[in-house]
Order: structure tokens, then sequence, then C-alpha cells
């Protein structure tokens, strides 16, 4: 890909305050969810990735009102466009699933 961006789809699980609160939820051990916060602190408005479960890919993501969502993430699927993102996870949602897709730099 030879994009500045990839995009990839994202199903939320759920939706919290904070960053800390939507990472230990994924089942992200405390120490390493203090880890990805401080590797990420004072990036603005970017998602935390991060791996669980012998490499089961989940994120952190910035809502825009605020909260964080809790997400299990496909970067497998990842597209050059963020419409060929969106159609790979209308693919993916299913049974009233809500899902965005999550833009990160390469």
């Amino acid at each position: 890909m030879s994009a500045k961006f990839r995009y990839f789809p994202a199903i939320i699980r759920s939706e919290h305050e904070a960053a800390i609160d939507a990472l230990a939820s994924l089942d992200i051990p405390r120490g390493e969810v203090m880890n990805l916060l401080v590797a990420g602190w004072g990036q603005t408005g970017g998602a935390i990735l991060a791996e669980v479960d012998v490499g089961r890919p989940v994120a952190a993501v910035p809502l825009p009102d605020g909260r964080w969502a809790a997400c299990n993430t496909f970067p497998d699927h990842a597209c050059g466009s963020h419409a060929d993102a969106e159609r790979t996870l209308a693919r993916l949602l299913k049974r009233g699933r809500r899902g965005l897709v999550v833009c990160v730099a390469q």
C-alpha cells in the first residue's frame, strides 16, 4: 500500500469515559494499559492499538463526543481508503453490532 494512512474496520465492544477504562475492558493487563497510555501521552486524537490473547488485535478509539470505544480490530483487512474500509466493515457487522473505521499513519 502506498497510501500515507491505513484504514481498517473495528467492531465496538463498549464505550467508556476514559481511554484507561476502554483498554482495561479489552482484558489488557493493568501494567500494559499504563505503558500504552504513557507511550501515547501527548498525542492528540489517536487510537491506541494493542494485541491480547495471543495476538488478538484490539484498540481504544476516541469518539467525537469525547468518549472512548473499546474495539476488536481487523488490521489484516487494512485498506488504502476510508471508503474501502467502510465496505469491509459492512461485511463484518452482524446482529446489530456497531463499528467504525480506524485510521492510522503508516
